[in-house]
């Protein structure tokens, strides 16, 4: 008998031992409607998640959450073991040194150079000379694979693959352990979408970092993800790996997983009763 990888939303009695961020009961709302709704998920120490889900149902919102940039209503959310409504200002910002983060479209500051915008992070949180400002810089640079004469480019002068390498430059500025990726392939071209998640893979194996990607792009969620959780009417409605979503019965992942622009791939025959009972 073989273990069945877990289609079941994140049991709150039963938390992840490596999980590196748990949240639990999480409601968030914007005046009277209500985007997040009593969401459990616990991100793994260690693992690519990628976490998918209807647009609109409140993907950028749980990022934003999770970084303190949208209140919720109610719920906990542990970061390193740290329940955050229980941390002090100073306690907080040292939790968020420990992570990255690239937003939509990079979001880069336009009139700022890129070893300009890796450095913001740095000079906010370090003290640290000029020479050692531009030598870490250029190793950013150098680290997501751009040239060297990118760091004195404005993001108007970059493609938009550059941008996105640029933007994860300075989302590692600071050696984070955890890093957020919001919608990264967005706008790329297949070629550079698949070159840009063999980066954040080679990067996740090479420093460590626990990664949660939300992304459309079902390539990045084949090739770089190593676990999947998706999204639906404000809850977690499956988690687990490729096999378990392309196994699921549920609507939408089965529209979404099994449809027009879904990869070919074979997954072993399981039955109902299985997937209920967790074996195979």
């Amino acid at each position: 008998m073989r273990s069945l990888p877990t289609l079941n939303p994140t049991d709150p009695a039963s938390p992840a031992p490596d999980a590196i961020i748990r949240v639990r009961d999480l409601v968030v709302a914007f005046g009277e409607r209500t985007v997040l709704k009593g969401l459990n998920l616990d991100i793994r120490r260690g693992e690519i998640l990628g976490f998918v889900g209807p647009s609109g149902q409140g993907k950028s919102v749980l990022t934003r959450t999770l970084l303190g940039l949208v209140p919720k209503r109610s719920g906990t959310i542990e970061v390193f073991g740290e329940d955050v409504d229980r941390l002090s200002l100073a306690q907080r910002r040292v939790i968020e040194r420990r992570w990255g983060v690239l937003f939509q479209q990079g979001a880069l500051f336009s009139a700022l150079t890129v070893k300009q915008n890796i450095q913001v992070p740095m000079r906010e949180h370090l003290d640290l000379s000029e020479r050692l400002l531009d030598e870490f810089a250029r190793l950013k640079i150098e680290m997501v694979g751009l040239k060297p004469d990118a760091a004195d480019k404005l993001p108007s002068e970059l493609s938009g693959g550059m941008i996105k390498r640029a933007a994860l430059a300075r989302a590692l500025a600071l050696d984070p352990e955890v890093l957020f990726l919001d919608e990264p392939t967005s706008g790329l071209d297949p070629i550079g979408a698949g070159e840009f998640d063999e980066l954040v893979a080679t990067l996740q194996r090479t420093l460590g970092l626990t990664v949660f990607m939300v992304t459309h792009d079902l390539d990045s969620l084949y090739t770089a993800c190593d676990r999947i959780a998706a999204l639906g009417d404000g809850q977690i409605i499956a988690e687990g790996p490729i096999e378990a979503m392309l196994a699921s019965d549920h609507p939408w992942l089965r529209s979404y997983f099994h449809g027009k622009r879904a990869r070919s791939i074979v997954v072993p025959e399981i039955s109902s009763r299985e997937i209920v009972e967790g074996v195979a």
